[in-house]
């Protein structure tokens, strides 16, 4: 059996876009604003043996929760116990595969001719998934037992009828069960319409020609990479940064890389890296396989696609129990901060080989915020986003504001939408005055983003990075500005939050303050061109002080005030 290339690129084509209808189905169908709003979900289609065959083009680190799924379920499962109408569900780190609980997958088997061809799936990050703090995504949580509820890999889904005592478990161990409820079924049905659009595309291909198909779409990534990783210079790379905190008292937790690239093929190695903390900025296995992936993926092949041929030129190694490679009964909620870490390291060791490709230092963070409380009318509500920052410059460009970076990729969700469905108001939501880097190319600015309770007392968690140390310019580039949370009383005082604060108790006549950090410049300072440095003035986006500091830059003296 051979495909021509044509073939093979219209296959992938095919099954490309049913990913993307499956990812769009979640959205239009779910219930809760992470989803449908700021889009913190992910569809994929495997092959038999449980290799990703092609990804959506959404968030780069749900791959890690999906990489080794169905290896898992196969694991748990003869296949003669897997049959047309079943779904499984899972959400574990250590026994799933998976990289926090929050993120539920939900995987379904393809037939044709009565023989396992694919399985469709989709993870979705879920608002609440139970545990000690609303969220499910607090500081203060030091193992995975009090993060939620843990679901090993079972049916959902059994003969196409829900598992209603699966559903009901689930659905009794968390916060809001109806939009839970109402994210899950879109979760179900997006399967479902998977499963329906490739039984369409196999009127047109052979069963061998869909199986053949497939390993070749997984092959030809494989050669991408290494032709990728081939351009890059030979030789041996380092670098090393540092977390903040884990909100449980280690501080300065470093994140160490040594990069070997020999021809077609790389190592990696993490050794140096701090020993697992006791708060929850654990990675597991699944989310370092994943940030390193990203990392190569938009430095040697960004435009091409995503499926499991990445992983055949790349060799990754860490230590056991380590912050980059916990083990269990680690807390791993928050891994996203180590990730954006992982990646930061790696653009950095590689910075000297390819200065045209890296970018600075983005806002390196995943700055968490998670509202709850009964409003005045006595419903409850349980509210949860991400926030982004400004994005790293790079070798021809400024960097981007407020915005999520690598392997978050999720939208920040618009203040009308946020106050049309919970009892809060957003007082402020702004770029970060002098938060960007300077540079030959300036640093992306972060955000302000500023909640307050309507007539009654919320409970706050949060977590952030960067605060203390901040994201590193590139070059000469200066660095980019520092985060924080803080709550701000009524009578004016400014109450700084250290660490992850968890369950705080914020009264409505007080609110709370979410600054994201900026990111790093690329190039000196006094490489800028004058065209850019009066647009930053015009911008007001730097103050007079920063300009002068900075880049000498007086306006007045220049050009008319």
């Amino acid at each position: 059996m051979t495909l021509t290339p044509i073939e093979i690129e219209l296959l992938r084509n095919g099954l490309s876009s049913i990913c993307d209808e499956m990812f769009l189905a979640i959205m239009k169908s779910a219930y809760s604003t992470n989803i449908k709003e700021r889009h913190d979900h992910s569809a994929a289609i495997f092959d038999s043996e449980g290799r990703v065959v092609v990804q959506g083009e959404s968030l780069p680190l749900h791959l890690a929760s999906m990489l080794g799924l169905v290896e898992v379920v196969l694991d748990h499962f003869d296949s003669g116990d897997i049959n047309p109408g079943d779904m499984f569900i899972s959400n574990d780190p250590f026994v799933g595969r998976g990289s926090h609980l929050p993120d539920v997958a939900i995987l379904a088997p393809v037939f044709r001719e009565g023989k396992l061809v694919m399985f469709v799936s989709n993870i979705a990050h879920h608002s609440d998934i139970g545990g000690m703090a609303p969220g499910s995504m607090a500081g203060g949580m030091t193992e995975i037992y009090q993060e939620g509820l843990r679901i090993p890999p079972i049916r959902i889904v059994q003969g196409g009828e829900i598992v209603q005592d699966v559903l009901n478990l689930v659905l009794l161990n968390v916060r809001v069960p109806q939009e839970r409820r109402g994210d899950y079924m879109a979760q179900i049905a997006a399967n479902r319409l998977g499963i329906l659009r490739l039984e369409e595309l196999f009127e047109d291909w052979s069963l061998e020609q869909v199986e053949f198909g497939g390993a070749a779409i997984i092959q030809s990534v494989t050669r991408r990479m290494r032709a990728g990783i081939d351009e890059l210079p030979d030789g041996e790379y380092h670098f090393k940064d540092v977390l903040d905190n884990d909100g449980m008292g280690t501080t300065n937790i470093p994140v160490e890389v040594r990069i070997r690239i020999e021809g077609e093929e790389i190592w990696i190695d993490f050794e140096g890296s701090g020993k697992q903390v006791k708060g929850n900025m654990n990675n597991s296995y699944a989310g370092l396989q994943a940030s390193v992936l990203f990392a190569l993926k938009v430095l040697v092949d960004p435009d091409g696609p995503t499926n499991h041929g990445m992983l055949e030129p790349v060799h990754i190694s860490a230590p056991r129990e380590s912050v980059v490679n916990a083990s269990f009964p680690a807390a791993t909620a928050s891994r996203a901060q180590t990730c954006q870490r992982i990646i930061d390291v790696m653009l950095g060791a590689l910075a000297s080989a390819v200065p045209e490709r890296v970018i600075a230092a983005s806002n390196g963070a995943n700055g968490v915020v998670t509202l709850s409380g009964t409003s005045s009318e006595g419903r409850y509500y349980l509210y949860m986003e991400t926030i982004g920052g400004g994005a790293g410059a790079r070798a021809y460009k400024d960097g981007t504001d407020g915005v999520q970076v690598h392997v978050t990729n999720t939208s920040n969700l618009p203040v009308e939408a946020l106050e049309n469905e919970y009892p809060l108001l957003v007082e402020r939501y702004e770029l970060i005055e002098n938060s960007g880097g300077a540079g030959k190319w300036r640093g992306g600015l972060g955000l302000r983003r500023v909640y307050r309770a309507l007539e009654h007392t919320m409970t706050f968690s949060g977590q952030d990075e960067r605060s203390v140390t901040p994201p590193w310019g590139i070059f000469g580039g200066k660095d980019g500005g520092t985060g924080s949370i803080f709550i701000l009383h009524s009578d004016g005082r400014r109450e700084v939050l250290e660490g992850k604060p968890s369950s705080l108790e914020i009264p409505p006549n007080a609110s709370v303050c979410v600054e994201t950090p900026g990111a790093g410049g690329y190039g000196k300072p006094e490489e800028r061109d004058a065209g850019s440095l009066k647009e930053d003035w015009r911008s007001q986006k730097f103050s007079n002080d920063f300009m002068l500091k900075n880049y000498g830059f007086n306006p007045y003296g220049k050009e008319e005030s």
